[in-house]
């Protein structure tokens, strides 16, 4: 399922166009952006939490040469699904 799939879901159940519909889903996501570039946690009640996670600098390996390198530090986005989506999936 992508964008445009939830955007037609949402206009065939709310009688909107798919345009309008792609708007608002488009919106959703830009907003979820939003808040989680500015380190906030994004918590959607019976879905779950997008929470911003920090990567600290590490040491790796180059997997083509095995030479030692270092990996930078960076954010992450993380999702932990609520107990409904959970107790959807598992039946």
């Amino acid at each position: 399922m992508n964008n445009n799939d939830i955007a037609d879901v949402l206009a065939a159940d709310n009688g909107i166009t798919k345009t309008d519909a792609r708007k608002l889903v488009d919106g959703v996501f830009a907003a979820i952006a939003d808040a989680a570039a500015k380190g906030e946690e994004v918590s959607l009640n019976g879905f779950g939490k997008f929470k911003v996670k920090d990567s600290p600098a590490r040491e790796g390996r180059n997997p083509a040469t095995g030479a030692a390198m270092q990996i930078a530090a960076s954010k992450k986005l993380t999702f932990a699904p609520a107990k409904a989506v959970k107790d959807k999936l598992n039946g």
